[in-house]
């Protein structure tokens, strides 16, 4: 991908999926990635996949991602999640495994990356939830969240069935500013480069915050 995340708005706005990128995808054996992704095969060019609490479609003929609207199918007007969708199932090439080897940000080989205009997002969920972890609880437990044995507060949360994003609060007191952070799977380089793990932090950053 290139490095364009500077042009990027909070909302994902000025992010088209590259018509290259769709031209690989549509050369992919449907089967062998819905085996390595646990996405679900509805029929020979649609996948449809957890995001969160949420159901989504990949749609390899039509070059769009769908959700479900009062039982039909529609365009997602979403482009963080589509580029993050497209971009995941052009580079996946296992079963990864999740769970073993859970790292930071600045452990990552791209780590460098994460700096300035590029660093995570994370400041909307401090503002809310710094104080309020019972508010982060709920948040996360509704969006699919499976509770970890992490700081005070932690959710590991999947927008898609095998890449987990860990979401870590500290909560602030008297002497202590709160803390947030997000770890991953060491296995999330093998499917994203450093520009696509900050698009994915970002959309499920969002959806945490229902913004």
């Amino acid at each position: 991908m290139p490095d364009e995340t500077e042009k990027y708005e909070s909302d994902g706005s000025h992010l088209p999926v590259a018509d290259q990128y769709w031209d690989s995808l549509q050369k992919k054996d449907r089967t062998a990635l819905a085996n390595m992704t646990f996405f679900d095969s509805l029929d020979s060019e649609r996948l449809q996949f957890r995001f969160l609490n949420e159901i989504r479609c990949i749609d390899f003929s039509k070059r769009c991602l769908l959700e479900r609207i009062d039982n039909v199918w529609m365009v997602s007007d979403d482009p963080l999640l589509t580029l993050a969708t497209v971009v995941y199932l052009n580079n996946i090439s296992a079963v990864y495994p999740m769970g073993q080897d859970i790292v930071g940000i600045k452990d990552l080989k791209e780590g460098h990356f994460f700096t300035g205009p590029h660093e995570l997002r994370l400041d909307p969920i401090l503002s809310h939830y710094g104080h309020d972890p019972e508010g982060f609880k709920r948040a996360a437990e509704s969006r699919d969240g499976c509770s970890m044995d992490m700081a005070d507060v932690a959710y590991r949360l999947l927008p898609f069935p095998r890449v987990p994003l860990y979401y870590l609060l500290w909560q602030g007191d008297e002497e202590f500013e709160p803390a947030v952070k997000v770890l991953f799977d060491r296995s999330i380089e093998n499917t994203f480069p450093a520009d696509a793990i900050w698009g994915l932090v970002s959309r499920v950053t969002m959806a945490f915050l229902d913004l």
